[in-house]
């Protein structure tokens, strides 16, 4: 079927799994978390930037284990794909604000990049007609504000984990969600 509607590529896309993706930033999110811990301030700040840099990468890779394959040639086009990674680039593009405030306080970091790559949760709820990713960026703003004020000390640490929490529901309502005919 080459002429496809609009509506027709939209069931398409939502009747994919959308695991590889969430479990990408689920992984980056829990190494993020644990270097943290374990590492200076200094190599925190890297951590984020490198590792939610790759977050679209490691989704490519898991993609093929999930059987979503995104780099298969053979699927046909679908608008939604594209729309969808407008968004993955919306998300990469809110770097100009989160690296102005990380040059004031680096600290700032884990709340901006963790609050601004988690919007584009929202677009994807409209686009697959499910409320999980209102959820999804609602929870993350709300638990990372509470985060940032409450535990100032342990925001490299507490953030991240917090994400990666969210994360773990996401996959939970994305597995188990109804799927359209």
């Amino acid at each position: 079927m080459t002429n496809r509607t609009l509506e027709q590529q939209r069931i398409e896309f939502i009747n994919q799994k959308f695991l590889a993706t969430p479990l990408a930033g689920l992984i980056i999110w829990t190494l993020i978390g644990l270097i943290g811990i374990f590492f200076s301030d200094f190599v925190a700040v890297w951590s984020i930037f490198i590792g939610t840099g790759s977050i679209v990468y490691l989704g490519l890779f898991l993609s093929k284990f999930t059987g979503e394959n995104f780099l298969d040639k053979s699927k046909p086009k679908n608008e939604f794909d594209t729309l969808f990674l407008f968004t993955a680039g919306q998300a990469i593009l809110v770097y100009s604000i989160a690296i102005p405030f990380f040059l004031v306080d680096y600290s700032s970091l884990p709340m901006t990049v963790g609050i601004l790559t988690g919007l584009m949760w929202l677009p994807f709820s409209w686009i697959i007609k499910h409320w999980v990713g209102i959820f999804h960026t609602l929870t993350r703003i709300i638990i990372i504000l509470t985060l940032w004020y409450l535990l100032p000390e342990y925001r490299f640490i507490a953030i991240p984990f917090a994400i990666v929490l969210t994360y773990i529901i996401t996959l939970i309502i994305l597995k188990n969600r109804k799927k359209t005919e």
